[in-house]
């Protein structure tokens, strides 16, 4: 049986990013109920809001679900303790140190993963006892690593520095894509832009809009100066790129950002002011669509692509 389907108790080795604005109860449920992994996003929400959209999820699904935690967003010890209280058994964890929460987190029975931009974060990872590693690459929307590590690279680096289960995320959003990441050494895949544009994601209509519109060269990886993050080209986005060209300071660019612009844009459907993040494969999503009818669509290319390789003939 595949190591991260034993794991966390799924169907199919496909979890879904928890990505802020996007993925509230509806989406994290809807995921798991079609055999997936969801998670709930807390990297947007109050601890009490947190707690509603955990509360909402039990009662829309009966499949394993989890959370995706930010470790340095503030709050996170109160939201820790909610994942207690509330029984949630899957925590995937992301831009921190993991050897703050994992054991406390383990001792209540409740598996980690941790996401990671490049193979030494992933040795760290490992030797802080996680479950299991996210190896995100440059293509992913979000937040990113400096080092510009594509998926294609990241994923057998970090298959090179652990035994653990590996996720690859960044640039997947089809079968054939997800073979590919098996091939390089993956268990299983993370996938989040492909998500945003589904029925059920908690994203504004318009940013879904945005997503399924873009092409090639349509995103930029912005703020490397501050924390690195993958957008949409728009007003904002163009704003910050002529700043940061111009050398612009972090304060200059922290005063530009200013506050709630991931809401701004992704939640209440500001296209050309907020801030829109997604990841190069949006390129290749061109149709918003039930969440079953997207994991359905990758299973079923995956298996198509697996039988085809095996009948090819290699000759050299």
């Amino acid at each position: 049986m595949n190591r991260i389907c034993q794991l966390f108790n799924i169907q199919y080795p496909i979890i879904q990013g928890g990505m802020i604005w996007c993925s509230g109860w509806e989406l994290a449920s809807a995921v798991s109920n079609a055999g997936g992994l969801g998670l709930i996003g807390a990297g947007s929400m109050y601890p009490d809001v947190l707690r509603e959209h955990i509360q909402k999820a039990k009662k829309a699904t009966d499949k394993p679900f989890g959370v995706n935690v930010p470790l340095l967003y503030p709050q996170t010890e109160e939201i820790m303790q909610i994942i207690i209280e509330e029984g949630i058994k899957v925590v995937f964890t992301s831009a921190g140190n993991p050897k703050t929460r994992t054991k406390h987190l383990q001792e209540h029975g409740i598996k980690v993963a941790h996401v990671v931009s490049n193979s030494k974060f992933a040795a760290k990872a490992d030797e802080a006892g996680v479950d299991a590693i996210v190896a995100e690459g440059f293509e992913a929307g979000g937040h990113n690593g400096r080092e510009e590590t594509t998926t294609l690279v990241l994923s057998p680096l970090v298959r090179s520095v652990t035994a653990k289960p590996v996720i690859a995320a960044g640039g997947i959003a089809t079968g054939r894509a997800m073979l590919a990441a098996m091939v390089l050494g993956a268990d299983a895949v993370q996938i989040g832009s492909r998500f945003v544009a589904s029925e059920e994601a908690s994203a504004h209509i318009n940013f879904k809009n945005e997503v399924i519109k873009a092409n090639e060269g349509d995103t930029h990886l912005a703020l490397k100066k501050l924390v690195p993050v993958r957008l949409i080209k728009n007003n904002f986005c163009n704003e910050l790129i002529e700043k940061e060209n111009k050398g612009a300071s972090r304060e200059e660019l922290s005063e530009l950002l200013g506050k709630a612009r991931a809401k701004l844009g992704m939640f209440e459907g500001d296209t050309e002011n907020g801030e829109l993040e997604i990841g190069q494969i949006s390129a290749l999503i061109k149709q918003i669509k039930p969440v079953k009818n997207i994991i359905d669509d990758i299973i079923l290319e995956y298996k198509t692509a697996k039988e085809q390789i095996n009948h090819i003939r290699f000759n050299f």
